[in-house]
């Protein structure tokens, strides 16, 4: 289960970095490219914590979709915007729900 979820992560990560870019580029938001940076390669530090440090990189996984979701879940509901706040919204849910079968799993 460890693979796979290495694997999402990493994948979740780079797109929340791209997001984040492309939040700037078209509509100049910073806040939007610093957010997206930082969850981003936080996600990418916890699937790289995963061979080795399998409980830290769960949690900081977890941790960081919850955060994502909570941030746009709601946005999501209230806009009906696919784009961004669909797809982060589930890229999120199973970003979280992937970080406790793991958990579970390892």
């Amino acid at each position: 289960m460890l693979g796979p979820a290495k694997i999402y992560f990493i994948v979740f990560g780079l797109l929340t970095i791209v997001g984040g870019v492309i939040g700037y580029v078209s509509k100049g938001s910073v806040p939007s490219v610093i957010a997206g940076s930082i969850s981003g390669i936080a996600l990418l530090a916890a699937a790289f914590l995963l061979p080795n440090n399998v409980a830290a990189g769960l949690v900081l996984a977890g941790l960081v979709s919850m955060l994502l979701a909570g941030r746009f879940v709601p946005a999501f509901l209230k806009t009906g915007a696919v784009m961004p706040a669909g797809m982060m919204s589930v890229l999120s849910i199973i970003g979280v729900i992937l970080a406790i079968v793991a958990w579970m799993k390892r």
